[in-house]
This record gives structure tokens, C-alpha cells and sequence, in this order.
């Protein structure tokens, strides 16, 4: 596997109403780039709200038009919580860290 086929996104803060459209703009560019899998590292995202979380479903569902994956890491609680209230641990694809997901890249992949 190449690594750039894998784009690595490790957005800080909040992921809100206010931050959430560039966030999106991003994946999209690197979507039309040709990355195959969009890895977005949530470790330094203390804060979701809505707007953050409906920005990650419509970049998921770019990439997915583009036969791409988009999938999560390193969730904190309060990210985990919304997830699970609205049913969005069942539609993404979330790991605890990235040597998590690194071990289950060839899987991804196939």
C-alpha cells in the first residue's frame, strides 16, 4: 500500500458551526486528489457540535461517491456520545488511534 493513498487530517479545538465548512472544503480537495482512505485523527477535537458532526456525514458521503473511504480515530467521549445518540457509530468507521488503524489498513484497502 502507497502512502498517499492515505490522507491524514488532525483537525484541533472545536469542529463546529464555525470551523465546519472549511473542514469539509478540505476533504473535498483531497478527494479530488485521488486519495483512496481519509483517516480524520480526532484527538486534539475537545468539542462537536452538530454542525461538526453533519460536516463529517456530507465528507463521507463525497468521498464515498468518489469510491473513497472516509473513517474516525482517536474519539473522545463527548464525540462518542453524540456518535451514539444519532446512529453515527454505526455508519463510520471508528478506531481508537492510528496504529489501530494503520494494523487494519490492508482490510480498508481490499
Amino acid at each position: 500500500m502507497q502512502t498517499e493513498q492515505v490522507k491524514i487530517f488532525q483537525p484541533s479545538g472545536s469542529l463546529d458551526a464555525e470551523n465546519s465548512q472549511e473542514f469539509r472544503q478540505q476533504i473535498t480537495e483531497v478527494a479530488q486528489q485521488g486519495v483512496k482512505i481519509v483517516l480524520v485523527d480526532l484527538k486534539d477535537v475537545s468539542f462537536m457540535d452538530s454542525s461538526g458532526l453533519g460536516s463529517l456525514v456530507l465528507a463521507f458521503k463525497t468521498l464515498r461517491a468518489s469510491n473513497n473511504k472516509l473513517v474516525l480515530c482517536s474519539i473522545n467521549e463527548q464525540i462518542r456520545i453524540l456518535f451514539e445518540l444519532t446512529g453515527m457509530d454505526k455508519v463510520f468507521e471508528i478506531f481508537a488511534d492510528q496504529e489501530e488503524f494503520q494494523k487494519n489498513l490492508v482490510s480498508l484497502v481490499a
